[in-house]
């Protein structure tokens, strides 16, 4: 029987989704996905999840899945980026993980920055390893290994402890320029951390086979020990590859519990202001990327406060003229991370009678999410980046006012890919591209990608609305 099945894994924030590439057919055969949520009851500022919580998920979603063990090819694995895993020698996890949207750890980040002489985002790793090694002293000293939520999954999976580029890159510690790991950054955290990083992969090399225990544990058999899996990568990374993103020029614009603007290039692109991430990318080049911490979760505030769907808002937004008759809302109701303010607050400006009306509000958190997106957007083209079009993923998406909005904001023809699980479709397709290392992975995402629809345009007389209210919205931001 031809093995040409490849299972590609995002494990999320909100959720692990999954979906089964069948090679042959050159299309998605198979989708499934598992909720979960942060762990309750903590201090303001932390945000954790413990990976039993992912290791649960995962096998929720192979199982749905039905894949044909006798088929499986290959796994990809993309994880959200920055979460720190500290496992022991035995490989046991020695506490819950804090993600990248954890701030409880900015004293360790602002004290890292001023030691590096460079920014280091709360959102990184490095700040969360410091937090760990200085709070639990007799943990850390049993700690053997920090791994990213991807690495960790790969070990599951294969027992081995792995990572590569484009997931370390945003760690704090790793030099992108040279793809390495960044030895005095390190040390600025703990000597002892150098011993205790996974090994480096390259893009295309795989991070070992899958184990018999793991094949029980996804509930696989015999039939799919010793599949490959991928080298994987952050959720970033594999959805450039799932959204065709794997040339000069088109950029990904994610609209998930955060939201993120990448594209890819050939050199790498470090930015003195430190608004865009010096990113590697998961094919063996760089993904310069801006990263805010309130996109959808903006919407969603709204939706919640008025118990209404987000059909019926987006309709009485739509009925309102870009621009929203003058009300402007700063949307960093989780603190904000570009621009980098992690103890920021959301604040609306230019209310009249009517302003709080439902569909204005609501209108008002499309905006200034589109708005903050903007602004990194004009950044990364101050750094010389082509952007001539973008590829909209991520459960935002799917709203049809947002997309033209962000077309007009952004000043770009904005295409919808079919699959909008973009990361999991990426993880698969760097999963093909190790089994057929001769292959360019452009090629196989060039093929594999769909785009719904027809491009939406940007809107001249909007456009220039938004260029001026982006001006505002950047010096309410500034304070």
């Amino acid at each position: 029987m031809t093995r040409d099945l490849f299972l590609g894994l995002d494990v999320g924030t909100q959720g692990t989704k999954g979906v089964l590439l069948d090679a042959t057919k050159r299309r998605i055969v198979g989708r499934a996905g598992s909720a979960y949520g942060l762990i309750e009851g903590l201090p303001e500022g932390s945000a954790e999840q413990h990976p039993d919580t992912w290791s649960a998920a995962i096998a929720n979603v192979v199982r749905a899945l039905d894949v044909d063990a006798e088929r499986l090819a290959g796994i990809g694995v993309s994880g959200q980026q920055h979460g720190c895993v500290p496992l022991d020698a035995d490989g046991r996890v020695l506490r819950a993980a804090r993600l990248w949207c954890d701030t409880s750890t900015t004293r360790e980040a602002e004290e890292l920055s001023a030691t590096l002489g460079r920014t280091i985002p709360v959102g990184f790793t490095a700040s969360k390893v410091l937090a760990f090694a200085r709070e639990d002293p007799e943990g850390w000293d049993a700690c053997a290994h920090v791994l990213l939520p991807h690495d960790y999954v790969n070990h599951r999976l294969t027992g081995r402890f792995t990572s590569e580029a484009g997931d370390a890159s945003g760690t704090g510690y790793f030099d992108p320029k040279s793809r390495q790991y960044d030895a005095q950054a390190m040390a600025a955290i703990d000597p002892r951390l150098a011993e205790r990083v996974p090994v480096l992969l390259a893009a295309n090399e795989s991070a070992g086979a899958l184990t018999q225990s793991a094949a029980t544990w996804l509930g696989l058999g015999a039939a799919a020990v010793g599949v490959p899996v991928s080298a994987g990568g952050g959720d970033n990374m594999l959805s450039a590859i799932g959204s065709g993103a794997t040339r000069s020029g088109t950029a990904v614009v994610s609209l998930g519990t955060s939201g993120t603007v990448f594209t890819r290039s050939d050199v790498p692109v470090i930015d003195p202001s430190g608004a865009i991430a010096a990113f590697c990318d998961s094919t063996g080049a760089w993904l310069p990327l801006l990263c805010v911490m309130n996109a959808t979760s903006v919407a969603e505030e709204v939706a919640r406060a008025f118990g209404t769907d987000h059909a019926t808002l987006t309709r009485e937004a739509a009925a309102l003229p870009a621009g929203n008759d003058g009300l402007l809302m700063v949307p960093y109701l989780m603190g904000e991370r570009t621009p980098d303010r992690p103890n920021a607050t959301g604040s609306l400006h230019g209310l009249r009678p009517g302003g709080l009306a439902r569909g204005a509000l609501y209108r008002a958190a499309l905006e200034g999410v589109a708005l903050n997106l903007a602004w990194g957007v004009h950044r990364m083209r101050e750094l010389d980046l082509r952007i001539d079009k973008v590829r909209l993923v991520g459960g935002g998406s799917k709203n049809d006012l947002w997309a033209s909005i962000l077309a007009s904001a952004l000043h770009v023809t904005v295409e919808r890919p079919v699959e909008s699980e973009s990361a999991a479709l990426g993880a698969a397709l760097q999963s093909q591209w190790v089994t057929h290392p001769s292959a360019s992975i452009d090629d196989l995402a060039q093929v594999a990608v769909k785009i719904e629809g027809v491009p939406i345009e940007p809107n001249a007389a909007d456009a220039a609305v938004y260029a001026e209210r982006l001006g505002t919205f950047r010096k309410l931001a500034e304070g």
